[in-house]
């Protein structure tokens, strides 16, 4: 068994909830701990003070208003027209357009030192997407990972699917994006709820099938101050601001 922190959020702003799994990254070395950033400064990495070893967090969150993020290398002219959900948010992730009306979100960080950081981008994939799998598999729902691309690349996250993406009767149900950076794995996925299952059934399916695929011992995260003002900071000066959003 390992340590795994699971945090779960209340309803958050869109540009909160980009912050927050930027700043878990940013601390996935030494999740909580982390130094006090520079007002002046506007967007200082963050260096971890030592106080305990990294371990993965899950995070579960919702959202405060009907919204849609678009992965960080698209360019905001070609997505806009997609959707008539505002506010747009760039991800800080990779992938295409996702609609946040009435999906469930979670995200996972993995820090340096855990094996499922090495792997290829292709397998960790796969391994998130095989857990979700299981977890609907727990609630007697039968998913199927895609073995190939379904009717090809979309610039929308939900249009078609991607080899490993989950589907459920040949639409996609699940999708995510990673970003891999020298402090650790981030994981943002997006879950197309399925009739008949509640979003707190399939949380605690995912928290069973964590245990035993993934070796898991559940810890509940208490993000301390410095974190927190992280966040605000990262929601204020980066997510909420066209500057960024329209960037490219």
């Amino acid at each position: 068994m390992n340590s795994w922190l699971m945090l779960r959020h209340p309803a958050l702003g869109p540009a909160e909830n980009m912050a927050w799994d930027e700043a878990l990254l940013e601390a996935a070395p030494e999740p909580f701990a982390l130094s006090h950033p520079k007002a002046h400064s506007p967007a200082p990495p963050m260096d971890p003070v030592k106080s305990r070893s990294g371990c993965p967090v899950l995070r579960v969150y919702s959202w405060s208003e009907p919204a849609a993020t678009f992965g960080y290398f698209q360019k905001y002219f070609d997505v806009e027209s997609l959707t008539r959900l505002r506010p747009l948010i760039r991800r800080p992730t990779g992938g295409g357009l996702v609609p946040h009306d009435a999906d469930w979100t979670y995200s996972i960080v993995m820090p340096p030192g855990h094996a499922w950081y090495s792997l290829r981008a292709i397998e960790s994939y796969r391994r998130m997407h095989d857990w979700i799998r299981a977890a609907f598999a727990e609630l007697d729902l039968s998913t199927q990972l895609s073995p190939v691309a379904i009717q090809g690349a979309s610039a929308q996250c939900f249009i078609g699917a991607s080899e490993c993406d989950v589907v459920l009767d040949g639409r996609k149900l699940a999708g995510a994006a990673q970003r891999r950076t020298k402090t650790g794995l981030l994981i943002q996925g997006s879950i197309q709820p399925p009739a008949g299952i509640q979003r707190s059934d399939w949380e605690s399916a995912m928290l069973r099938v964590g245990t035993r695929d993934q070796g898991a011992s559940w810890e509940n995260a208490n993000p301390g101050v410095s974190l927190q003002e992280r966040v605000c900071h990262l929601a204020k000066s980066k997510y909420s601001q066209p500057a960024f959003n329209r960037r490219r």
